[in-house]
């Protein structure tokens, strides 16, 4: 199976905009400077991951991810979530990738061993694997084998509806819960749950 990790990312100096309250305009930059950093390097340390692909409408966010050796996709257009994958999923396609990884980039407790054991309970194709938020009801990650076998159905309460694409696809669904993978720094309680971690790319 050849396997392409799509990531995708806000410009940074708008992203986690729900942070404001706890974080300076400064600060969620540097976080999410850190974070997508952080990722790249994560998936760069997988032999599993063939390509790593960014999409992003912020130049800088592209500069980075090239640094780590990253293919790149500028988006344009309305910004929507949904429509950049499905774009980005068309690139990998060119290059006949047999599946796709969608990793955002906000994922602080991101671990090369966890992707790897998600990426581990792919197996034959048809499939679907997703890790849920830490909720139960937002997707974290998202694996499709093939490429293309299901829409993506990004936003609120994702994690039902792309289980049940899977579902009417006839793929064969798995769903990993781990602790990495479901925790998203969406609100400053997300926040202060990275912190008891004490990693340094969160701020203070």
């Amino acid at each position: 199976m050849t396997l392409w990790a799509i990531v995708p990312v806000k410009p940074l100096r708008r992203g986690k905009s729900r942070l404001a309250g706890a974080l300076s305009e400064d600060e969620r930059t540097n976080l999410n400077r850190s974070l997508l950093q952080n990722t790249l390097k994560t998936l760069s340390e997988l032999k599993e991951v063939e390509e790593v692909l960014v999409i992003s409408r912020d130049p800088h966010a592209l500069t980075i991810a090239r640094n780590y050796g990253a293919r790149t996709v500028r988006e344009d257009g309305q910004p929507e979530l949904n429509t950049a994958l499905k774009r980005a999923t068309v690139v990998a396609q060119v290059y006949a990738t047999g599946a796709v990884l969608i990793l955002p980039a906000d994922l602080p407790l991101i671990t090369a061993e966890d992707v790897r054991a998600l990426i581990e309970r792919a197996g034959e194709p048809p499939t679907v694997v997703i890790a849920p938020d830490r909720h139960g009801t937002g997707t974290n990650a998202l694996l499709i084998s093939p490429s293309g076998l299901i829409e993506y159905d990004f936003g609120e309460n994702s994690f039902q509806r792309h289980c049940q694409r899977a579902k009417e696809a006839g793929a064969r669904l798995e769903i990993v819960n781990l602790p990495s993978l479901g925790l998203d720094l969406d609100l400053p309680e997300d926040l202060e749950l990275a912190r008891q971690f004490e990693l340094p790319k969160i701020a203070r």
